[in-house]
């Protein structure tokens, strides 16, 4: 099957807020606009109060990047825009620039369906800055939401504790790009199928799905709904047997069953939507054991979450399958991720990178200076810690101290020499020229599944999960410090003055 790239073919530069077009323009007035920048993305806090997220999206970053360009359309509505007096808002010239401008950054991230924690970046930009402005936005926008969802996926699964979970999401999403984007986050991870055919047709990701109570309730009798629907598709009978009475419907499916047999078919199982389902779904399975049926698979749907899912295990639900829609794809219990994109650096007129930090009252919100990395430690494939460090910063291989950004309290001493390490950031464009191999959305959710394997069980938990190692390396920990300090004593100097 061909699997389409590039999924959308033309630019969507215009799909950014208004700001920061008006921030490219000041730029450009100002002369800084190619003056030479950093910029991180990341993310403060997990999300549904875990221990663990996933990133995705990355292709969809690849494909932006790859079709960043101003169309004749574009600069036409731009030139349309009038400032307060009624003249226009940008200058021709600058439009004249906007239609010259050539994607030119560097972009290094973590892949997709790799295992990330907060504040170290998922996305590591580097260029002029009115590139690197102009990709906020829409980075953020591809990131925050691909990375939610993902990671809810994979929270289900885990609850789920290995049986297959069908993604039904597809009518409940947030619009259509909302629908597809979930659909495959959701594959990432960890789902075995989606509902959604377009979403197949993209992505190659396997379809399923059943039938609706509507089939059912368009012919006289469930009876002949079943035994209509086994004509049609005798390789892939799942019967829908809560339209009128769950346990009625078993019978009925167990009577086509038995026909199907007859003619060398076998029914796969029968789903249940609705009602108690830990009840229902057990005395169903007792209803198929005793009539020969010990193979026949228990689908379950009925607006299923991680939560839901663990409590019906715990009951021991007979339930094989989990059709999951609502609360998948749309992240039910926490519509944002809350991904940031923030300046870290800018290149002065020595060539000389100098670092920049974002001062708040709240030690969340103070940002990671410098042009940085993250190292992941890995003992016996188990990770450990991950290391956020400055890239020219040599890292002593006898022993390191890493230092949680928001509580300087909680350190960790590493010695390097005694782990396989992995660096997170890896190169996807140089100089505006991709340089990474783009791996099948397979290996994608294949490279998710190792990564929790690799993360320990008490960081898996869906409720109170024990706190990953993250942390600055000593030195860029003390440059973070130093910047902050000098940034309130120069704010204290100012208002005494």
């Amino acid at each position: 099957m061909k699997i389409t790239k590039d999924l959308y073919q033309s630019s969507l530069v215009l799909l950014t807020d208004f700001y920061q077009l008006t921030m490219a323009y000041a730029y450009w007035k100002s002369g800084k606009g190619e003056q030479e920048a950093v910029f991180n993305l990341f993310f403060r806090k997990h999300p549904f109060e875990g221990g663990f997220t996933i990133a995705a999206g990355l292709d969809y970053v690849i494909d932006f990047c790859r079709n960043f360009k101003f169309e004749s359309a574009d600069l036409e509505y731009l030139a349309e825009m009038k400032s307060q007096d009624g003249s226009p808002l940008f200058e021709p010239a600058f439009l004249a620039y906007l239609s010259q401008l050539q994607f030119s950054c560097d972009i290094d991230a973590v892949e997709e369906g790799t295992v990330v924690f907060p504040n170290a970046p998922l996305i590591r930009v580097k260029g002029p800055l009115i590139q690197c402005q102009l990709l906020e936005t829409p980075l953020l926008n591809i990131l925050n939401f691909q990375t939610l969802i993902a990671t809810k996926a994979a929270r289900i699964n885990l609850a789920a504790q290995g049986d297959p979970v069908l993604e039904f999401g597809l009518r409940r999403a947030q619009g259509i790009d909302g629908a597809l984007a979930a659909s495959r986050a959701a594959y990432i991870g960890g789902c075995a199928s989606t509902s959604n055919v377009m979403a197949g047709k993209l992505f190659g990701i396997p379809v399923s799905g059943t039938h609706a109570h509507s089939w059912i309730m368009s012919f006289d009798t469930e009876l002949e709904a079943f035994k209509a629907y086994a004509e049609a598709f005798p390789d892939q009978c799942v019967f829908l047997v809560d339209t009128y009475d769950t346990l009625h419907g078993v019978k009925n499916a167990i009577k086509v069953g038995e026909m199907l047999r007859s003619k060398g078919k076998e029914m796969i199982g029968i789903r249940i939507d609705s009602g108690d389902l830990a009840y229902f779904s057990s005395q169903a399975r007792q209803m198929l054991d005793e009539a020969g049926f010990p193979d026949a698979k228990i689908v379950a749907s009925n607006d299923l979450d991680e939560q839901i899912i663990s409590s019906l295990k715990t009951q021991d639900a007979a339930i094989n399958v989990w059709g999951v829609g609502t609360k998948l794809v749309t992240a039910f219990d926490q519509p944002a991720l809350g991904a940031v994109y923030k300046l870290s650096a800018v290149k002065n007129e020595n060539g000389d990178w100098e670092p920049k930090v974002k001062v708040s009252q709240q030690s969340l919100k103070i940002n990671i200076p410098g042009l940085h990395n993250v190292k992941r430690y890995y003992s016996q494939d188990k990770a450990v810690a991950d290391m956020i460090y400055l890239e020219d910063q040599e890292i002593d291989p006898r022993g390191v101290v890493i230092i949680d950004p928001i509580d300087p309290t909680r350190r960790k001493r590493l010695m390097p020499a005694f782990y396989k390490e992995e660096i997170l950031l890896k190169p996807i464009f140089k100089q505006g020229e991709k340089v990474y191999d783009r791996p099948s959305l397979t290996q994608i959710r294949d490279r998710a599944s190792k990564q929790l394997e690799a993360l320990d069980k008490t960081h898996k938990r869906l409720v109170n999960p024990h706190l990953y190692p993250v942390g600055l390396e000593e030195n860029l920990h003390h440059l973070r410090m130093n910047l902050v300090l000098n940034a309130k004593k120069f704010e204290g100097e100012h208002e005494e003055s």
